[in-house]
């Protein structure tokens, strides 16, 4: 068991929110219990990951995607009136941490993405440490590449090929990052990697000469969530399960 306020300093310490301009608070959104045993993760704080962390009898919920995001609707009705009246109900905690999770060098999406593709890392995409530039375990093709993605996300991959030159040198932010695909061929990558396309990124990415693969928002941002709830499971001893929610986007 650990105090919520401890554990929460912890994790600020940890992902250093302040560094970071986002597009919705991060740490403590919603507040519920003091004593924190059980916590679980999850990609989005849905109705149904809610549920689920009731059914577990969680204290936290730890996700990438919270609420209160800029330019929504602020009233609380409807669907997000039952999001937390569920949560306020279980008094279950929400803590959602997104561009901190995304750049944390150790338990963030990018980099927990790219042990999973074998990538090395040699630098970020961006100054605040957002996306990541590195070198995949050996030279492919782009089919060769989307194959690779699609075996290890479970998900089959978009490929928007540019050219005929095999990769060796790749970029990759996960998520909805496919404006940063500018920025990627600037650092004179052969491939950049997201979860989402656009309309305009076809047509980015043959005219820049740098494949693209698309291959999806939540198949690439699945594994900061479950890394961060493991980190307070090892430091503080509580139990920690990650509960996966299929999303198809």
């Amino acid at each position: 068991m650990v105090d919520r306020e401890e554990l929460m300093q912890a994790l600020d310490a940890e992902l250093q929110p302040e560094r970071f301009h986002d597009y919705c608070p991060n740490g403590l959104q919603v507040e519920g219990r003091r004593e924190i045993r059980s916590i679980v993760s999850g990609v989005t704080a849905s109705l149904a990951m809610v549920e689920a962390a009731v059914e577990a009898d969680a204290d936290m919920l730890l996700v990438h995607h919270g609420y209160f995001w800029k330019g929504e609707p602020q009233p609380v009705t409807g669907m997000k009136r039952e999001r937390m009246r569920q949560l306020l109900a279980h008094e279950i905690n929400l803590v959602a941490y997104h561009l901190p999770l995304d750049a944390h060098p150790e338990l963030g999406n990018n980099t927990q993405l790219a042990r999973r593709l074998g990538f090395s890392i040699d630098g970020a995409l961006r100054e605040d440490g957002v996306g990541q530039v590195g070198t995949p375990a050996q030279s492919m093709s782009a089919d060769a590449m989307r194959i690779h993605i699609s075996q290890v996300l479970g998900r089959e991959a978009l490929c928007v090929e540019a050219g005929d030159h095999s990769i060796r040198r790749i970029a990759w932010c996960t998520g909805g990052a496919q404006s940063l695909l500018t920025e990627a061929a600037a650092l004179g990558v052969d491939a950049y990697i997201s979860g989402e396309i656009s309309e305009q990124t076809t047509h980015e990415a043959r005219e820049l000469g740098v494949h693209y693969f698309a291959a999806g928002h939540h198949a690439t941002e699945r594994y900061g969530a479950p890394a961060l709830g493991q980190w307070c499971a090892d430091r503080f001893g509580v139990h920690h399960q990650f509960i996966e929610i299929d999303n198809p986007a």
